[in-house]
C-alpha cells in the first residue's frame, strides 16, 4: 500500500495511492495525480547521511567514513512532489542527491539491528538538494549547505515495509530534463538500514515520522532554474521537482500571505 498526505481545495488528507498514482478523498471521490497538491508524506525530523555511498565519497575526493556522518534536517526543509525548489542567487553550483528514506513506524530505542526493520512505517524517496559553495568540511555539513527553506522534495508517498522485501539492492536514478544524469544501488551503501536504526537508537529514541535518508551514489551535477529534476528509488517511488530562481520563489511566497 502507498499512503501520502495531499491538499485539495484548501484541505489536507491522509489517502491511498491507488493506480496511476490516483488518489481517493475520505468521501470516496477519486482524484487524479494532477488535481492535488502533494505534501511531503512525513514530518518527522529527518537524519540524513553524508558519504554513505564509497563510490560518491571517491567522487568528491573523500575517504569512507568509518562511523555514520549524519545530521538532521529540519521540517521547514521539505518540500513535496511536483512542488519547486529555489536556487539562492549568484552560487556556483547546487547539486541534487537522490536517496532512499527508510521512515520510522513506532518508538525505537535500542534496537538491534536482526529487528530494525520492524521499525518500520516503510519508504520513501527524498531529492537531497546541497548548494556547495557553502560547504566547509563534508565531515562537519554546514547548514547552509543543506537546511534551506522548501530544499529537500520527499515523497510523494510512503509505500508499507512489507511490500519492499530487499531494501539493499534497489536502484536508484536521476533524471535532470529526461536525461538520466546518476545510476546506482543502494547495495552499495556503506551502512545500510538496520545498521543506521540501531546506530541512531542506540543513544536517542527515534520517533514515528522520523526519517533516515541514507545518502546518494556517484553521479551529481548542477541544477538551474528551469530545469526539471526527477529522483526514482525502484520499487518506491519517483519524485518530480522543479528549480526556480530564489527571487521566484520568493515572490510567489509573498503573494501566498
Amino acid at each position: 500500500m502507498k499512503r501520502a498526505r495531499i491538499r485539495y481545495q484548501g484541505e489536507t488528507y491522509d489517502v491511498t495511492v491507488e493506480a496511476e498514482n490516483a488518489v481517493r478523498l475520505p468521501s470516496g471521490e477519486l482524484l487524479l495525480e494532477d488535481q492535488v497538491e502533494w505534501l511531503p508524506p512525513a514530518n518527522g525530523s529527518m537524519f540524513a547521511l553524508g558519504l554513505n555511498y564509497a563510490d560518491h565519497a571517491a567522487e568528491l575526493s573523500f575517504k569512507a567514513p568509518t562511523e555514520p556522518l549524519a545530521f538532521i534536517k529540519s521540517p521547514g526543509t521539505y518540500t513535496g512532489h511536483k512542488q519547486v525548489t529555489w536556487r539562492p542567487d549568484n552560487v556556483k553550483y547546487m547539486h541534487y542527491e537522490c536517496e532512499l528514506v527508510a521512515v520510522i513506524g513506532k518508538p525505537a530505542r535500542n534496537v538491534k539491528r536482526e529487528e530494525a526493520l520492524d521499525y518500520l512505517a516503510g519508504y520513501t524517496v527524498c531529492n537531497d538538494y546541497a548548494i556547495r559553495d557553502y560547504l566547509e568540511n563534508y565531515y562537519r555539513p554546514n547548514l547552509r549547505v543543506k537546511n534551506r527553506d522548501s530544499t529537500t522534495p520527499v515523497g510523494p508517498w510512503i509505500v508499507d515495509a512489507a511490500e519492499v522485501p530487499d531494501p539493499s539492492n534497489l536502484k536508484l536514478r536521476t533524471w535532470i530534463n529526461g536525461e538520466l544524469k546518476q545510476e546506482g544501488s543502494t547495495s552499495d551503501m556503506i551502512f545500510d538500514i538496520p545498521y543506521l536504526i540501531e546506530y541512531f537508537s542506540s543513544f536517542m529514541t527515534l520517533q514515528p515520522g522520523d526519517m533516515i535518508a541514507t545518502g546518494t551514489p556517484e553521479g551529481l551535477a548542477d541544477v538551474v532554474p528551469g530545469d526539471e529534476v526527477v529522483v526514482e528509488v525502484e520499487g518506491v517511488g519517483r519524485l518530480v521537482n522543479t528549480i526556480v530562481s530564489e527571487e521566484e520563489f520568493f515572490a510567489a511566497r509573498a503573494e501566498e500571505v
